[in-house]
């Protein structure tokens, strides 16, 4: 079980986030009631040599909205033991119905489990002072490759 502190441009955004694996999958979670998203995403496999995608969706909560002038991105990303290769170093978010989807296409290039990582550049907008800010929240996840 991981805990980490989202980072702010400003200092510490009250955010912690909790990655723990679910059968096959992990599942990061903002805990308590001051965090300004909520990241879901599910770890993925593919066949080594073979692309695949792993999505993740941010969602507001708490009353604050998305930031959706602010170029919502994941980067950043990189694989612990060079066992994933990332198409693009840098994704944009997609505006989804209130939420920021990602689609992070990547490869695994060796057999075996691989934890991988990156940051969820985001901004949010805090109703109803309507104050905004940009924070980072990070990606952590594994890519199995299979043979």
């Amino acid at each position: 079980m991981r805990h980490v502190r989202a980072i702010s441009g400003t200092g510490l955004l009250g955010v912690l986030l909790l990655a723990a694996p679910l059968a096959g999958s992990a599942a990061a979670h903002a805990a308590g009631t001051d965090g300004a998203y909520r990241v879901d995403l599910a770890n993925v496999s593919g066949k080594v040599g073979d692309s695949t995608v792993l999505h993740a969706t941010l969602r507001p909560q708490n009353g604050y909205r998305i930031l959706e002038a602010y170029n919502n991105r994941v980067i950043m990303l990189s694989s612990f033991d060079d066992g994933v290769e990332f198409t693009k170093k840098s994704v944009p978010a997609v505006l989804g119905d209130g939420t920021l989807e990602f689609a992070v296409e990547l490869k695994p290039t060796k057999p075996g489990t691989h934890p991988i990582n990156g940051v969820f550049r985001v901004g949010y907008i805090d109703d109803p002072s309507s104050t905004f800010e940009m924070i980072n929240v990070p990606l952590i996840a594994t890519v199995t490759g299979t043979e």
